[in-house]
């Protein structure tokens, strides 16, 4: 039972691979999706029985590489953080294949679609069950190459292409710095098994690392350091976030599960599973509260005046990913988690309502030709509504209880760095309020701005889309609320200290006597909806008024373009390896050195040695002669 998740998604993966053809869309469609619905089932009882039975497992299928000592096994473990994210992924991607039956309908290839959302789930359930790093880094190289596959999906259009190649290569340079702690761990523990490496940590906290005798590193800075780098990666934090707004190219049920429940949380779950690693590398987890801060920050302000629906949600995504990572840097894991599973169900629902409001308006993802859907679209404009509320942090919906709290416990922490991390959580707040209300005002309020032969095709979807967006519509209200004492409350023992955290960073019982700071978030959001309102109002023609300012035009265009991070890559990176590699490697190495000692030197040995033969064999008899003496 326990590998029952597991090996329902795979059944399904494998018979939609092998017999979809047979099969047919909706035969594949019908496999996959109970799979995954069983998948659920089987999650849900393993997480009643770590949470309220208080019950583990280790479950050992066999030895993988026999090392003597510490032999690396394939071994799964089913405790509280790990049900936790069975439940979320199992129950996300249910959702998503139901939702992907009516969606991608009409699709031609909608058998090989439903096998890679399968295949996506499963490494993802391989990620967050394994019991050692290396099983681990599986799942996490099998979600990177789901995305690929998924992103690429509609493979004959080129933007899709170079968003895919985009993923994987941004996600190449976090899996580097990963394999690299993997190493690392290993030479110094002699073994990757979760519970041997968290046992020891206590006892390492002062070994070093010596290049020379005034140049050394603490092995567990130089691991946390490399874990966090590959979290980097995975989460899309700044300075590896490029590839998360264009990933947007794949259909939008891969958005909503690449954002929601998979590949963006694996990142922050491996912080949140290594604390016992970060809690005793406290320079390291100053970098990753800066880090999450200021990636909130980024992307808050890069969605701001974007004009693509679902690019705004994507910056969504990448700020709540800030707020998880900064939250795990401030030493509060299980805050972050909390948020990390409210935040699965609403920004599901976020990006399934925006594919709604897609398949209405004949694939039309620009929201300044969208416009008064909320007479014609009142369901989708309910769900867009709760999910946009749940997202800015609106009292007692989910998004209220988690993002309130990480805002508390920062302020709560009495640093000045953490400090300055709560005012930057407060300004992403207000700027999230501004982007989603302006999202709203577009979307459903404004005159229309649609084409006249589109608004006779206007339409809600049918049950496959209904069901899963009335489904998390209800998740995005109550989850949060009836989660938060299990998660987060006061003395609970839920966890089975599969969370670590030394005394002096709980600061739980401090939030609740803050001072009149606990009401901030509350007054900031509301600040940011009435701006938002406001300058909505005032100038119609997508802020381009504001133009006229010198001042706005260039912060305009510098949010716009996403900071030029883009620029500053492309221009002082990517520029500059295709200048060397066409320098170095084509010009030196490829025309040069190879060409001189392979074909190049054999065609002009040929040469010469002809040219030899040729002078022996002139006609003249005594050359002849002194050859046959000699």
């Amino acid at each position: 039972m326990l590998l029952a998740p597991f090996f329902s998604v795979f059944l399904g993966f494998l018979i939609c691979l092998f017999l979809g053809f047979r099969l047919g869309d909706k035969g594949c469609c019908i496999i996959t999706t109970w799979c995954v619905f069983l998948a659920t089932m089987f999650a849900e009882t393993t997480l009643f029985q770590s949470v309220f039975c208080d019950t583990s497992y280790k479950l050992i299928l066999s030895t993988w590489i026999p090392l003597g000592i510490g032999d690396i096994l394939w071994v799964f473990s089913l405790d509280t953080i790990t049900s936790g994210m069975l439940v979320i992924v199992t129950m996300i991607a249910f959702f998503v294949h139901l939702y992907s039956v009516e969606y991608m309908a009409l699709d031609p290839h909608l058998p090989r679609f439903m096998s890679y959302l399968s295949l996506f789930t499963f490494f993802m359930l391989i990620l967050v069950t394994s019991q050692n790093f290396l099983v681990m880094f599986i799942g996490w190289e099998g979600v990177g190459l789901c995305s690929f596959l998924l992103i690429n999906f509609w493979h004959s259009r080129i933007q899709a292409n170079k968003a895919a190649i985009k993923a994987i290569l941004y996600n190449r340079v976090g899996d580097f710095f990963l394999l690299l702690a993997i190493f690392t761990i290993l030479y110094k523990f002699n073994c990757l098994d979760y519970d041997i490496i968290f046992s020891q940590v206590a006892f390492l906290v002062d070994t070093y690392i010596y290049i020379t005798d005034s140049f050394f590193f603490n092995y567990l800075d130089l691991i946390c350091l490399s874990l966090l780098l590959g979290a980097v990666g995975k989460s899309a934090q700044l300075g590896l976030h490029g590839w998360l707004p264009d990933a947007m190219e794949g259909p939008t049920p891969v958005s909503a599960l690449i954002h929601a429940a998979t590949m963006v949380t694996a990142g922050v779950f491996l912080i949140i599973r290594s604390s016992f690693l970060f809690e005793y590398s406290p320079e390291i987890l100053l970098v990753v509260a800066i880090v999450g801060a200021m990636t909130a920050l980024f992307a808050a302000t890069s969605g701001l005046f974007q004009n693509d629906i679902k690019r705004i949600i994507a910056f969504s995504t990448c700020s709540q990913l800030g707020y998880m990572v900064f939250a795990c840097g401030l030493s509060n894991y299980n805050v972050s988690f909390f948020h990390l599973s409210n935040h699965a169900f609403f920004k599901a629902l976020l990006f399934l309502g925006a594919g709604s409001i897609i398949h209405s308006v004949a694939d039309e993802q620009d929201i300044r030709k969208m416009g008064g859907f909320k007479e014609v679209l009142p369901f989708s404009y309910m769900v867009f509504l709760i999910g946009s509320l749940a997202l800015i942090g609106f009292p007692f919906l989910s998004g209220f209880y988690s993002k309130d709290i990480i805002l508390e416990v920062a302020y709560a922490h009495y640093t000045n760095t953490s400090r300055f991390i709560f005012y930057v959580g407060l300004l992403s707040a207000l700027f999230t309020a501004f982007y989603s209300t302006r999202l709203l005002i577009y979307v459903f309020f404004k005159s229309t701005n649609i084409f006249r032969v589109l608004t006779l095709s206007l339409h809600e979807s049918n049950y496959p889309i209904f069901l899963p967006l009335f489904y998390l519509s209800i998740c995005s209200i109550v989850v949060g609320y009836l989660s938060s004492d299990l998660i987060i409350g006061a003395g609970i023992s839920s966890w089975n200290n599969t969370i670590f955290l030394l005394p002096f960073n709980y600061f739980m019982y401090d939030i609740e006597f803050l001072p009149i700071f606990k009401l901030l978030p509350l007054v900031v959001i509301s600040l940011g909806i009435v701006i938002s309102i406001c300058v909505c109002m005032l100038f119609v023609d997508n802020f381009l008024a504001l133009k006229r300012f010198t001042v706005f035009n260039s912060l305009y265009y510098f949010l716009v373009k996403k900071w030029y991070f883009d620029r500053i890559f492309n221009q002082h990176f990517g520029q500059a390896v295709i200048v060397s590699g066409y320098n170095i490697g084509y010009n030196h190495v490829d025309r040069g050195l190879i060409e001189y000692m392979g074909p190049s030197w054999i065609s002009d040995l040929l040469y010469d040695s002809s040219k030899n033969f040729l002078n022996i064999q002139n006609g003249y008899i005594y050359n002849y002669l002194n050859m046959i003496f000699f």
